[in-house]
């Protein structure tokens, strides 16, 4: 699943094409996708219409990112809110580029749409294609802003890494409020939003931490260094375009650069390199974690 810096610089690269072009037609293929966002969800014929009515004849006006969702906003007031989640995918085919970002679905390489498109957004100049192999993904139609916060999809969520809010105060006060392991919390989402299994490595290893650690275990020092891990690595992932391991790309059909420069995650096995100890491999909150154990106290 890509995390934020790949988010993000999906964002930064559908905004290159999509702002000012209108949807001329939509084709909903796979209507479970438009009409929820949980685990088990059910094709609703009026969402449908309301989706495909709500979106003909919208011109694109910005595209917005919040934790790991990409919030499409149309000149009318419309919203769209779109998570890739596992293995979603947009692509966008103008009359002179192309752009794709999500899982790399080797069907869309040879044509579109393929048995994998599930959504169809035809445009005044172009087409954009919403494709998902897994169809763990979902694309959420808000008729206006107020509609949008009335449902609260974010109520839940900690604040941006990379926003003001986001304190060092504010990060010490919101772990002492919690209980638990380290690594699950930070990819909780309710502490801090955009931290998954790559960037949750990284952060514990830059801050020398093991991700194992309970949270009240932590001294002020280490909850320190953990903040400003966040706060560097994100950022500098960001303006590489993010880790590209495996099934994530970016808008331009690239990898990530990122993964380049990670210390620990997918390295196990390998020599630390800090102190040249092997780095080992556990199962830290039902992920595979990474870490030095020499390093990381």
């Amino acid at each position: 699943m890509p995390e934020l810096p790949e988010v993000e610089a999906l964002r930064i690269g559908l905004t290159k094409y999509l702002p000012g072009r209108t949807i001329t037609k939509v084709e909903v293929l796979k209507p479970k996708l438009i009409s929820g966002r949980g685990n088990i969800r059910r094709a609703s014929s009026k969402k449908t219409t309301t989706f495909i009515h709500g979106l003909t004849n919208a011109t694109f006006k910005q595209i917005e990112r919040r934790a790991k969702n990409l919030k499409f906003i149309f000149k009318d007031g419309q919203i769209m809110l779109v998570h890739l989640k596992m293995t979603g995918q947009l692509v966008y085919v103008g009359p002179r580029s192309r752009v794709d970002g999500g899982h790399p679905i080797k069907e869309s390489n040879r044509e579109l749409p393929n048995k994998q498109t599930r959504i169809i957004f035809h445009l005044d100049k172009g087409t954009l294609y919403y494709n998902d192999t897994r169809q763990f993904g979902y694309l959420l139609y808000y008729p206006d802003e107020a509609a949008f916060q009335k449902e609260n999809h974010f109520e839940l969520h900690g604040p941006e890494p990379l926003n003001p809010e986001f304190t060092e105060e504010y990060f010490v006060s919101a772990l002492k409020k919690r209980t638990g392991v380290v690594k699950p919390v930070l990819m909780g989402q309710e502490v801090v939003v955009g931290l998954g299994n790559i960037y949750a490595d990284e952060v514990c290893f830059a801050a020398g931490v093991r991700p194992t650690r309970k949270i009240s275990s932590l001294k002020r020092g280490e909850i320190g260094r953990l903040y400003w891990a966040i706060r560097s690595i994100l950022k500098r992932a960001i303006e590489l375009g993010g880790s590209s391991v495996s099934d994530h790309r970016l808008a331009d059909g690239s990898r990530g650069n990122y993964a380049r420069e990670h210390k620990v995650y997918g390295r196990s096995g390998e020599a630390c390199l800090v102190c040249g100890s092997l780095l080992k491999t556990v199962q830290c909150g039902g992920r595979t974690t990474v870490y030095c154990p020499r390093c990381q106290r």
